[in-house]
């Protein structure tokens, strides 16, 4: 029970960090106004856009009974639409950030302090991930096991653990030579305890600002993939809701609007993420300018995936 009120007191304490961090409270900020909106969208909604009783006439220009119009292609309320669509794009973004964190973080330690073969192994599997045509292999895979969004995130982190993973190396390699770490284990520490207790700890930093960027880049990643076709067909996305609109030529016809909204939405929630991811940096290395860290993180994670999700949407949007 101490152990729960100890581990409890230092998350609210670092919230409060965060919070009186001027980019982590505008970061918190959104967060929690696009968590509310998920939450209650059933009751924000005017209309659902599920159910097809509820749909009006094709293209409408925005009005007071519809705040953003209506769908070009099948006479959705678009801020309904907007509205389920955070829930989407913000679960998709959370569940995978958490899990290539996890994951992440677990094989770059035991790559960094183990070393030997169990680093080799590790990093020669990150070596093939990396040369790997992400792009393709995920169209297949989406192809034969479902455009559900269990395989959308189980994809998702198949290809985006290794960037953290080889940061977290790098960190460990230098933190397994310090003083603290080497009394612990001439104390007669196991490897596990030592990885457990002294090694995740001094790398969490790093796992919490990763989360909150590699959220970030997820949910663009995801929309990008609805975009393309790939994302589960049956739910309402951002990505699914900019496809509809370009293959209904919205701008051909002058229905702007679907797209801004959409790209407002999908501007706030990743800005909201990297506010955060920026803000815990500025918190765990008050020392380092510019968001260094981060900045060098963000280009980890981000990776080839994204680049070519990213290309396809503009290649698919010509």
């Amino acid at each position: 029970m101490k152990l729960f009120r100890k581990s409890f007191g230092g998350i609210v304490g670092f919230i409060g960090r965060i919070w009186r961090h001027r980019q982590g409270r505008i970061g918190l900020i959104l967060l929690i106004l696009l968590s509310l909106v998920a939450i209650f969208a059933p009751l924000i909604a005017p209309y659902d856009p599920y159910d097809v009783t509820q749909r009006a006439d094709k293209g409408l220009a925005p009005s007071l009974e519809h705040p953003l119009g209506t769908s070009i292609t099948t006479g959705q309320d678009v801020f309904s639409m907007l509205v389920y669509g955070t829930r989407v794009s913000l679960l998709v973004g959370l569940i995978t950030g958490i899990a290539i964190a996890l994951l992440g973080s677990v094989l770059g330690v035991a790559a960094g302090y183990l070393g030997g073969a169990v680093d080799m192994l590790l990093m020669r599997i990150v070596d093939v991930m990396i040369v790997i045509p992400t792009l393709p292999l995920t169209i297949l895979i989406t192809n034969v096991f479902g455009k559900s969004y269990v395989v959308i995130v189980l994809v998702f982190v198949l290809f985006g653990w290794t960037g953290l993973a080889r940061t977290v190396r790098s960190l460990v390699l230098r933190l397994k030579n310090a003083d603290y770490v080497k009394s612990a284990e001439l104390a007669g520490a196991g490897r596990w305890y030592v990885m457990k207790t002294h090694i995740l700890p001094a790398v969490s930093h790093l796992v919490i600002m990763s989360t909150a960027l590699s959220c970030a880049g997820i949910m663009i990643a995801e929309a990008g993939l609805s975009f393309l076709g790939l994302g589960n067909p049956t739910a309402i996305s951002w990505g699914k809701m900019l496809a509809d609109a370009q293959s209904g030529g919205s701008m051909l016809f002058g229905q702007w609007w679907t797209i801004i909204a959409t790209g407002i939405g999908i501007f706030i929630s990743v800005f909201a993420f990297m506010r955060l991811g920026l803000a815990i940096e500025g918190i765990v290395n008050p020392g380092m300018k510019g968001g260094s860290d981060a900045k060098r993180l963000l280009k980890h994670i981000r990776g080839r995936y994204l680049d070519e999700v990213l290309e396809s949407m503009e290649d698919g949007a010509k």
